[in-house]
């Protein structure tokens, strides 16, 4: 492994992470947050939850009282006035059903001069649920699109049907209290409703789309849940607002300016990556091979989220996969690394952030007796990057606004 590179890698992580995390974000959007002379009622879901909430009740001085739910192992201690809970993500279990409970029974009774305070960050579509259908025909039909590589604005799609608080109706419940939503976004092109499945915005997704999502991906669906399928969302929600802080563009900047920092020129390829996880590898990797006598260092990065179809029984993320599949491409190619992460610091259902992979990768991987193809046709990067000490892994960052991934090339 390369040292160097590898070092400068774990820079570029650590700052753009740090560039993106919601503090100051979540004070600046509430500069625009108007009491009424009522309640004020704090709700924050997501796996960026306890960060935007320690936050907001920082600058707010507190609150008449509030929850946050958020991921396994993202809670960082009590904040004052707010009951905290943990939840299952990416599928819901029924910690998040109960702790919704607790957030709708919050809610419930206020009047026009109440505010609800409502911070959304990505993964609140697993962890703000209250099902409409057994919850192990959610968890079964959320699997199913997991495994599918459905893409996360299809998934919500469905699942707004299935929920009573997803699409616009967790701001039903809470008229006729304004809502005020301040939002951190992993969905490319920042779309408010597709933000966590949008609980408190006018749903733009129909009937029909939802419809064809179940068809492309063959999902059982009961008689309950198709006919949900053709229960319309609310199209227009007077009593709601939404602040969207931060987002994978800003992630993107954010990277480049790091990269620009250790002295390469940065080039942001695209803020909107969708691609498969393993063909996005081979492009950065193919793109570092186009550029390979180059007479400056450079750094190509891309934003987004891609997908993977899960063939195998292993273990590993779509940035792990993205790291490996880059592997073969750069095999020998000597100042070149490709590394992947999320910047909520989890990757799938693992404890990396992401992988990384350089030039001497493949020798390793070939000395410890592991084969590429076959790694990542199990779907099982963790185990491969962790045998040549490729994981990177920073713990949960407190925000979340999807994924990054840079080429690194420093000239010969």
């Amino acid at each position: 492994m390369d040292r160097t590179l590898r070092a400068d890698a774990d820079k570029i992580v650590r700052g753009a992470i740090r560039a993106v995390l919601p503090d100051r974000a979540v004070r600046r959007a509430l500069e625009r947050f108007e009491p009424a002379g009522g309640k004020i009622i704090l709700v924050a879901a997501g796996k960026a939850a306890w960060r935007m909430a320690k936050a907001a009740v920082d600058a707010l001085g507190a609150v008449d009282g509030g929850i946050v739910i958020t991921k396994y192992g993202h809670i960082q201690g009590p904040i004052p006035g707010l009951a905290c809970y943990e939840a299952g993500h990416p599928v819901p279990d029924e910690n998040g059903f109960a702790a919704t409970e607790k957030a709708l029974a919050l809610v419930s009774g206020l009047t026009a001069r109440d505010r609800v305070l409502f911070l959304l960050s990505g993964g609140g579509s697993a962890l703000f649920e209250k099902p409409l259908i057994p919850a192990g025909e959610l968890q079964e039909i959320t699997d199913r699109l997991l495994a599918g590589g459905a893409d996360i604005v299809e998934i919500n799609t469905v699942r707004k049907r299935l929920s009573a608080v997803k699409g616009g109706r967790f701001a039903l419940a809470c008229a006729p209290a304004q809502v005020f939503t301040v939002a951190l976004s992993d969905v490319l092109g920042d779309r408010p409703d597709a933000i966590a499945s949008g609980p408190a915005c006018a749903d733009s997704s129909t009937c029909d789309e939802a419809r064809a999502v179940a068809e492309k991906y063959a999902l059982r669906l009961s008689d309950q849940a198709r006919g949900l399928l053709d229960v319309e969302t609310p199209k227009k929600l007077p009593n709601a607002q939404i602040h969207i802080t931060g987002s994978v563009r800003q992630l993107c900047a954010a990277a480049a300016a790091e990269c620009r920092a250790l002295g390469y020129e940065p080039v942001v390829l695209t803020d909107a990556l969708c691609y498969e996880a393993r063909e996005a590898g081979r492009c950065l990797a193919d793109t570092l091979r186009r550029h390979a006598n180059s007479r400056e260092d450079l750094a190509f990065i891309a934003g987004g989220e891609t997908v993977v179809h899960v063939t195998g029984h292993g273990l590993g993320g779509r940035n792990q996969e993205l790291a490996l599949a880059a592997a073969p491409g750069i095999a020998g190619l000597s100042g070149a690394a490709v590394f992947s992460v999320g910047s909520d610091g989890t990757d799938g259902p693992t404890d990396a952030a992401g992988g990384y992979v350089d030039g001497d990768t493949m020798d390793a991987l070939h000395a410890a007796g592991l084969d590429v193809g076959a790694a990542l046709q199990e779907n099982d990067a963790y185990h491969a990057l962790q045998a040549v000490d490729g994981l990177i892994v920073t713990g949960p960052t407190g925000t979340n606004v999807n994924d990054v991934a840079v080429a690194l090339l420093r000239a010969q």
